[in-house]
């Protein structure tokens, strides 16, 4: 049986790969802000090197995988946090965990990112160019700076919401162009990426609202097989993510939206390769 770390251990989909983990006969070091192992904010650099180093320890320095759930939804008043906490938190996360996983015989990865990377018209492309330079001082200032535009109407329920897109889709451009370095790739350590969509978790329904209140054939965006995914929908490819005997495959991103991105942009994938 293996050791993993899971980021977001006390709720949501990261309180549901930790059990599916455990389940399974694992070791299972949660972090999060209250109610885990290790008690981190993913926030701020100091508690992601607190983290890393607490995570390290617990582990014995090997670790058969990393699950980086931990994340906040565009409901967040605050956009400089918003990518901090989505962009940042899990890139630091894993790259400060990434010798811990090179040791294990089959080090697996798995960061948690959102179809809303492709199917909110709102990518700020300054912001993407800003977070992949690394650049979080310059990218908290010109999220908080571009958020002042968020359309009133829209901005009453999801003040957030074009940091939360782009935070996600840089994340996931960070894994893609992460996951083929020789550091990752040739260590024999895997590394994917998880798009969920409408999935019921607090995160979810701080932005529309009640359980009750849900309606998959009045939902913004389409839900082709007319429900809402769980938390458990996403923890179970998380897992096989995380298994040994998933060898090759890295830098991917699977879509867990029940059809939503596949509805919005049926011609999107695949795309051509131009000369």
């Amino acid at each position: 049986m293996g050791t993993y770390a899971v980021t977001g251990s006390a709720s949501g989909m990261g309180a549901a790969t930790a059990a599916v983990l455990r389940e399974a006969g694992h070791s299972v070091i949660g972090v999060d802000l209250r109610d885990a192992d290790v008690i981190a904010d993913l926030g701020s650099p100091e508690g992601r090197a607190a983290a890393v180093a607490a995570v390290t320890e617990a582990s014995g320095g090997v670790l058969d995988g990393v699950a980086a759930v931990a994340g906040v939804g565009p409901s967040m008043k605050d956009a400089g946090a918003v990518v901090s906490i989505n962009y940042f938190g899990p890139a630091a996360l894993l790259d400060g965990l990434r010798p811990a996983l090179a040791r294990a015989e089959a080090g697996r990865a798995v960061v948690i990112g959102s179809n809303s990377s492709t199917t909110v018209p709102m990518i700020d492309q300054t912001l993407v160019d800003l977070l992949l330079a690394g650049d979080e001082a310059a990218a908290r200032e010109h999220a908080r700076e571009a958020q002042k535009a968020t359309p009133a109407q829209l901005a009453e329920q999801s003040p957030t919401i074009s940091a939360y897109a782009t935070s996600k889709f840089a994340l996931a451009r960070w894994m893609r162009r992460t996951a083929v370095t020789p550091e990752w790739a040739r260590e024999g350590v895997l590394l994917n990426a998880i798009a969920p969509g409408a999935v019921v978790t607090p995160l979810m329904l701080g932005s529309t609202g009640r359980t009750e209140d849900l309606d998959a054939d009045d939902f913004p965006t389409p839900m082709p097989l007319g429900t809402f995914g769980t938390a458990d929908d996403i923890a179970f490819w998380v897992h096989q993510f995380l298994r040994p005997e998933a060898r090759f495959t890295t830098g991917a991103t699977l879509f867990v939206d029940g059809g939503t991105d596949a509805a919005m942009r049926p011609d999107a994938q695949p795309t051509a390769m131009t000369y």
